[in-house]
């Protein structure tokens, strides 16, 4: 039997959107509860948290908690003694949690999608520009693909990306590109090919979820750096570099997420000399790199000072569907990745390749149309809570799709709590903080069309309304956050 007991904080990320439904709140919790239960994520003898400390994390009342944990002893599911607290029931055996599964708001809103919320914890196209329909159209399935197994990728797609890159004053050949399924496969393969259990990572604080959670199911040692809304902390950066030595050092350097922020050059060039000098791999996320708000030009790749992993997507700027990312680093790095994604996958799709390639001959006619239609949704975004949200703050961004927004009080995964159960799903800036700080911060995208914005900021006011009515916030109750594990 276990003996593990699990944090409310802990518990409320597991729990996802679990009041987006219909009826008492008690039996929402109790059924999300049993479902946790009986899938395994609580494994038999689970100990979990005390009714206040669970309420507290979920901004409910302690009587919605005892409601939800009588419903589940009543079922068996879980056991109550005085003194002892609580715990899940033996049952007949079901698989465990592990380290592979996610309690990522942003994922989770993929696997769960709430019915009737306007989901916010997710940052991307609506929509796939007209140009995708059209790539798919004009595609000529000719001579030359062969069994359309291709590890590394199509040269075509290799080429077109190279000179990407080489256009942005960064001599690139075909062989330095790795063509992956989505950015997120191009983080993957470098985790698991170059950090192991035990290892340091250094990462921004706060930074992309997605990251972090597979450097945490790598096993690594997370050595976090503070980038607030101005820039990173480069002299802690580092230090960190020169003392700890990481296996991986992961930055966005450009339209940072979540902040929108963008490292200036001659931080830029220290941080990738020190990398340098210290033998550490440095990756540039540069999937919201080219979405340069207002006319600002979109800025240099980290890779123009020195030798950096560049990772990319046409995720952001054009559809996140097609699933096409890559990855640009040295011959020799690149050719072993191509190995590692061949027992992945034996290479990505063959027609969203093709299709990518006529993409990237009218990119800049896509990505100027996209930022136009961002650069308008950001303003009508600050507009709206200026109007609505006065109290909070709003800094405009350079670049990205996101917002990073600080509450006057209280804490952010508590509100969120309140926010989706007035059919808004937010990402607390906790749950993307591995110092453990941000949790006054929400992460608030501007990709949504625009009545669906201001339907959202309606609803983050009244939710807020009630949240700043509460006891537990007007008492100066403990703030609690939604730390992502």
């Amino acid at each position: 039997m276990g003996t593990r007991r699990i944090r409310a904080q802990e518990l409320a990320a597991l729990l996802g959107y679990w009041s987006a439904g219909r009826g008492p709140l008690y039996l929402l919790l109790a059924g999300r509860l049993r479902r946790l239960v009986d899938e395994g994520a609580l494994p038999t003898g689970t100990g979990l948290p005390p009714d206040r400390a669970l309420a507290a994390a979920l901004a409910v009342g302690r009587t919605t908690v005892v409601e939800a944990y009588e419903v589940l002893r009543r079922e068996g599911r879980i056991e109550r003694r005085q003194g002892s607290g609580t715990r899940v029931a033996a049952a007949v055996p079901v698989p465990s949690v592990t380290s592979e599964d996610t309690t990522n708001p942003s994922f989770l809103q993929l696997l769960d999608p709430p019915a009737g919320t306007i989901v916010l914890s997710c940052a991307a196209p609506e929509e796939p520009p007209p140009e995708v329909a059209l790539a798919y159209a004009s595609l000529h399935l000719d001579g030359g693909l062969g069994l359309g197994y291709r590890p590394a990728g199509l040269p075509r797609l290799r080429e077109a990306l190279a000179e990407r890159y080489r256009a942005a004053g960064v001599p690139t050949s075909p062989s330095q590109i790795l063509v992956t399924t989505g950015g997120q496969q191009a983080l993957s393969l470098l985790t698991e090919l170059l950090v192991a259990p035990g290892d340091d990572v250094l990462v921004e604080a706060p930074t992309y979820s997605g990251a972090l959670d597979l450097f945490r199911k790598a096993g690594a040692v997370l050595r976090p750096v503070a980038r607030g809304s101005a820039e990173l902390d480069v002299g802690e950066a580092v230090r960190v570099l020169e003392e700890r030595r990481p296996s991986l050092a992961y930055l966005v350097a450009n339209h940072h997420n979540p902040t929108g922020a963008v490292l200036p050059p001659l931080a830029a060039r220290r941080l990738v000399e020190a990398a340098e000098a210290a033998g550490v791999p440095l990756i540039d996320d540069g999937v919201t790199a080219d979405l340069a708000l207002h006319d600002r030009p979109v800025p240099r790749p980290l890779s123009a000072y020195g030798e950096v992993i560049e990772v990319g997507s046409l995720s952001k700027v054009v559809w996140g569907g097609m699933r096409v990312g890559w990855l640009r680093a040295r011959e020799e790095l690149v050719a072993r990745l191509a190995r590692l994604k061949a027992v992945h996958d034996l290479g990505s799709d063959v027609p969203s390749q093709l299709a990518a390639v006529r993409i990237l001959d009218d990119y800049e006619a896509v990505r100027s149309r996209r930022v136009k239609e961002l650069s308008a949704r950001h303003d009508l975004l600050r507009a709206e809570l200026a109007r609505s949200l006065p109290s909070w703050d709003f800094p405009p961004v350079e670049g990205g799709q996101t917002l990073w927004v600080r509450l006057p009080q209280g804490d952010a995964a508590s509100f969120a709590q309140v926010a989706i159960r007035h059919g808004v799903a937010l990402l607390p800036g906790g749950a993307i903080d591995a110092a453990g700080g941000s949790s006054d911060h929400l992460r608030l995208p501007f990709t949504g069309i625009p009545e669906r914005i201001q339907e959202s900021v309606r609803r983050l006011a009244e939710a807020w309304r009630v949240y700043e009515a509460s006891p537990r916030l007007s008492s100066g109750a403990v703030a609690l956050s939604a730390v992502v594990v």
